[in-house]
């Protein structure tokens, strides 16, 4: 500051300085009070941006003030701003306008899951698919079955499983695809109570809510790593399934995760949901 550098240099007192430069000795003599905020919150951001690559400053503000430090947005997002840590944002292609019918919403947990595929493959080029299973109401992705090969048959263990472990919903969306369609799903659905809701065939916007956490899926898990072997896929496929459910901060649930957010709502007497 030229004020500092007129005092060391010339011996003048701390008023003359500020006058010979014009400087307010209130300005001069001014520290910010949340330095060592900033650089707590400057240090925990540069650790999670290392660790969660495709989280962008929303997430982390909430992941911030969840550990306790009581802060608001704006000085997170400057400090992101600061370290160059903003993400890129892809630009969307611009679409037909047309007239959307908004989804009937489910109300409580366990009332709709949706249920489809989604392809990656190892290291070596060899092929797997992700069953995934998603809870529409919390949002949490109650499986991600991972395989070279998953039938009819390996689609209703899976969901045997979950019966045992969260119960079984009114209904499952799903899309025409042999394993859904299949007389096993089918005879397990009839004899479980549980509805088939078919979406159209060739329109996969009937399931968006499975098609939105794929998007984020292969976002932040598929994309960001290289499969030696099924087991390391499985493995890490199951890591961040958790890591979605118990630590990813979600938008649409006002900044909780889908085991905050299922903790908070009202469970019935003979129906004891446990998070997946």
């Amino acid at each position: 500051m030229a004020a500092e550098f007129a005092m060391k240099s010339f011996g003048l007192s701390q008023r003359r300085a500020c006058v010979l430069v014009s400087v307010s000795r209130t300005v001069f003599s001014y520290r910010p009070r949340f330095s060592e905020l900033n650089e707590r919150i400057r240090k925990r951001l540069k650790e999670l941006a290392s660790r969660y690559r495709k989280y962008g400053a929303w997430k982390f503000h909430k992941i911030i003030r969840r550990e306790g430090v009581l802060v608001n947005h704006k000085r997170v997002e400057r400090i992101y701003r600061q370290e160059g840590l903003s993400l890129r944002v892809k630009k969307r292609k611009k679409l037909k306008a047309a007239v959307r019918v908004p989804l009937e919403r489910p109300v409580r947990a366990n009332q709709q899951w949706s249920m489809d595929f989604i392809h990656d493959k190892l290291w070596e080029g060899r092929k797997f698919r992700s069953l995934s299973i998603v809870d529409t109401f919390t949002h949490e992705c109650l499986a991600l079955e991972v395989d070279t090969s998953l039938g009819g048959e390996r689609v209703k263990r899976v969901l045997e499983k979950l019966a045992l472990r969260r119960g079984l919903p009114v209904a499952i969306t799903v899309d025409n695809g042999p394993e859904f369609i299949s007389k096993v799903l089918d005879e397990w659905a009839y004899r479980n109570g549980v509805k088939l809701d078919f979406i159209r065939p060739g329109k996969p916007t009937d399931n968006p809510f499975v098609e939105s956490f794929h998007d984020k899926f292969r976002d932040e898990c598929l994309d960001e790593h290289y499969f030696s072997t099924l087991f390391e896929a499985r493995e890490i496929i199951e890591d961040w399934r958790i890591e979605f459910n118990t630590f990813r901060p979600h938008r649409t649930l006002n900044g909780l995760t889908p085991e905050e957010f299922l903790r908070q709502q009202p469970q019935p007497g003979n129906n004891n949901l446990q998070p997946a």
